[in-house]
């Protein structure tokens, strides 16, 4: 049996002005030719489908499109809900998903079967078991009581946490066991959206846990054949295991994800074991760089960076795409990354740059500098900083930071800087404070994207009765 193992689509997402959906668009058209060219049996997708809880309709739509198509190809989908997903929006369409041989977990559940289930391959024949496990949400799991420590809750949900997949790693091994007729076992999947400790994270991956639970333990994880995890957007192993991996974002979702190839997991199942995994690399479909420079080599830095970045993209369309045959993956006992690159890559699109300046100075002309730089030049600047060091050195008198500069979460450590954290009853305010952004951020979050779907059916509404008026 082979599966593919993706996560943090984050379907919907607006970087800074700019739309991701001809980016999404492409991936999901890539996805789906994979499953068929590597004769896939499932793809696990391991939470952030979305970017947020109420996601743009094309993203909505995007979504059900690739569904109805992957359906098509007979290949199983299991969708986990991460931390940017709706509960409720991924809820209400699971019951007709399932006819279209997906499966949708979008919270913790009481009811073991929802979890924990069997996937078959292709021929229809019972090949793993998944538990199947989304984004946990605290409050799912675990109480709280008032007067408990930072360290007290802390530990109470990791404990949670642990207990919660011990219990269905059981009743998957019953299930292993049962399935087989000739006394063999099946295979189990487990999934999970969280940050492990010592995972390498990037601008875009927010804390889930703030203020209780920063990362989990590797060791506590069941002994399942493979572990399928989400949240952490570059691609690594955890714990160097080869069968406990993130698969990463699809596409860069920050700047500082500009240079990290993005792949997808491939993996292969016989006998009951995990016999070789493979990284599958996605094509770049929109390039991104950052550029850190001084204002004395602003020019010099920028037609570099947009050189070095172009001679990668080249590099990229030159190559000839590999196949990922049932031989290479088959016998070897330890699993021999596959590093395969593909050659569909849409034609050549302007470089979005992030440039950060190294100066104490204000420069109120450095806009008009930068736009006579680039003008020539086939890229499209998103935005301009200076860094966090430059603006530290600035007197005091001059500091003219501008809230473009800054992200939320710099303004909200900045303020967080001023206060003194010294007593546990500090600590257990700035607990609370902490866990009170992270409400208020993702509520604003939430009406944008609410504002913006309105946006786009009311634009959709304006052009489809103007057609009908032209008529």
């Amino acid at each position: 049996m082979r599966i593919i193992h993706t996560s943090d689509w984050h379907l919907g997402q607006h970087f800074y002005g700019k739309s991701r959906a001809p980016e999404h668009q492409q991936f999901l058209n890539w996805l789906i030719e994979q499953s068929k060219s590597q004769q896939i049996d499932a793809i696990i997708v391991a939470g952030d489908i979305f970017d947020t809880g109420t996601p743009p309709s094309y993203a909505r739509e995007m979504y059900f499109d690739f569904i109805a198509k992957l359906h098509q190809t007979h290949c199983q989908l299991v969708v986990l809900a991460g931390n940017h997903d709706s509960v409720a929006m991924l809820t209400e369409s699971q019951k007709i998903l399932q006819q279209l041989s997906t499966r949708v977990i979008s919270a913790v559940s009481n009811n073991m079967a929802e979890q924990v289930f069997v996937l078959n391959s292709l021929k229809t024949e019972q090949q793993a078991v998944i538990c199947a496990i989304p984004f946990i949400r605290p409050r799912d799991i675990v109480k709280s009581y008032a007067g408990q420590s930072a360290n007290e809750k802390q530990r109470s949900l990791q404990q949670a946490i642990t207990e919660h997949y011990q219990v269905l790693f059981e009743q998957a091994q019953g299930l292993s066991q049962l399935n087989q007729a000739d006394g063999t076992r099946l295979p189990i999947i487990a999934t999970g959206h969280l940050t492990t400790i010592g995972a390498s994270t990037s601008e875009s991956v927010r804390d889930i846990y703030i203020g209780t639970l920063e990362a989990f333990p590797a060791s506590e994880f069941p002994a399942a054949d493979y572990i399928a995890l989400g949240h952490i957007h570059r691609p690594q192993k955890v714990t160097k295991s080869e069968h406990i991996r993130y698969s990463g974002s699809p596409i860069a979702l920050s700047f500082d994800e500009a240079n990290t190839q993005k792949s997808i997991v491939i993996a292969e199942f016989k006998n009951g074991d995990l016999s070789n995994t493979a990284l599958c690399n996605v094509p770049c479909f929109q390039p991104l760089a950052m550029v850190k420079t001084h204002l004395e080599t602003l020019a010099e830095d920028i037609a570099s960076v947009v050189e070095s970045k172009s001679i990668t993209l080249k590099s990229e369309d030159s190559n000839i795409a590999e196949s990922l045959s049932t031989e290479s993956l088959s016998t070897e006992s330890s699993s021999v990354e596959a590093k395969i690159t593909h050659d569909e890559r849409p034609g050549q699109e302007k470089i979005w740059l992030d440039i950060e300046i190294e100066s104490a100075e204000y420069l109120q002309d450095l806009s008009v500098r930068i736009e006579q730089i680039v003008k020539a030049l086939p890229v499209e600047v998103l935005l301009v900083r200076r860094s966090k060091k430059s603006r530290q050195q600035m007197p005091s008198h001059e500091k003219k930071v501008t809230l473009s500069e800054l992200s939320v979460q710099e303004v909200f450590d900045t303020r967080m800087a001023l206060e003194p954290w010294d007593s546990d009853e500090q600590q257990q305010r700035k607990t609370r404070l902490n866990s009170l952004y992270l409400t208020i951020a993702e509520q604003t979050q939430l009406a944008n994207s609410s504002k913006q779907s309105l946006l786009e059916h009311s634009e959709a509404h304006t052009s489809s009765t103007s057609k009908t008026e032209q008529k």
